[in-house]
């Protein structure tokens, strides 16, 4: 199997072996570890999951409607066929609900949460991702200081403003990104508060891994390394089972190479990339793999 099949296995395995289960807000149980770190070399393997199938055009298309579109309407994914942030759209009467545990005269409770926004943010995911990029510039300047200050060791973007926070749906779990060029290469430590481990890191990882590489290529470098530093690493309990599947695999099945990356050559300017359904200008090639793995999501 691929490096980064490995070492999500071994996380995984990790978790299952050494983690705690706890109680969260979605009212669904975890198995945690509280930290874990992954290192990857984007030149020696790009880091698509071969153990089940990832879904890298709405992986990248939702990247690009994060960092590109900056965008935080549920509208523009939907457009494209891409439904990740359905659950957590604001309603047209400006309302979000779900049930979740709270805290509640001193107990935990499973209720359900109704949080009511101001009615211009309907149908987006509120003050979140694509809003923070675009508020505060963070793509201008961060490929603006890598092209004229490359040695700045103050190159970074947060998603993470508290001013914000209150007016999310979501606050953000992939929270910021360092940055670096060192000989000739472009290279990212990415820091993520919460980690659902069999959904979200399989698409964050090869969505920043896109986005190392976008930002390589209008700025004339080659990809580097990336380093992704976790804070509480967890798999739900009803994801268990998906999870053994999983491992099952990677144990039993044939070795399947890692896929590689494809960007226009003719794209030199980041906002230029199509981000339309087809994805035109991005593509992960000689994928293949075993087979999808459904997993449950939590709110």
């Amino acid at each position: 199997m691929t490096k980064w099949d490995r070492e999500y296995i071994k996380l995984c395995k990790k978790i299952l072996v050494e983690g705690k289960e706890v109680e969260n807000r979605t009212g669904i149980n975890t198995i945690k570890i509280p930290s874990y770190h992954l290192h990857f070399n984007l030149q020696e393997e790009f880091p698509v999951l071969t153990t089940k199938q990832l879904y890298f055009r709405q992986a990248i298309l939702e990247m690009l409607w994060i960092y590109q579109a900056q965008s935080n309407d549920v509208r523009w994914l939907q457009e494209r066929d891409v439904h990740i942030w359905d659950e957590w759209q604001i309603d047209s009467e400006g309302y979000w609900k779900a049930y979740q545990r709270v805290l509640e005269d001193g107990k935990i409770v499973t209720k359900e949460v109704i949080k009511q926004f101001d009615k211009k943010y309907a149908y987006t995911i509120g003050t979140a991702y694509g809003y923070i990029v675009n508020k505060f510039k963070l793509i201008d300047k961060l490929i603006n200081t890598i092209k004229n200050n490359p040695n700045d060791r103050r190159m970074l973007m947060s998603l993470w403003q508290d001013e914000y926070l209150d007016t999310a749906v979501l606050p953000s779990c992939v929270w910021s990104s360092e940055w670096d060029v060192t000989d000739g290469k472009l290279n990212m430590w990415v820091h993520q508060r919460s980690c659902d481990v069999p959904l979200g890191l399989p698409f964050n990882i090869t969505q920043y891994a896109v986005l190392l590489s976008l930002i390589a290529h209008v700025c004339d470098l080659k990809p580097g390394t990336i380093d992704w530093s976790i804070k509480d690493a967890h798999i739900y309990v009803n994801q268990v089972e998906g999870i053994k599947e999983q491992i099952k695999r990677y144990e039993t099945l044939e070795d399947i190479k890692a896929p590689k990356l494809w960007i226009n050559p003719n794209i030199k300017d980041f906002y230029k990339f199509d981000n339309s359904k087809e994805c035109k200008d991005i593509k992960i090639l000689e994928y293949k793999h075993h087979g999808p793995i459904k997993f449950k999501i939590s709110q």
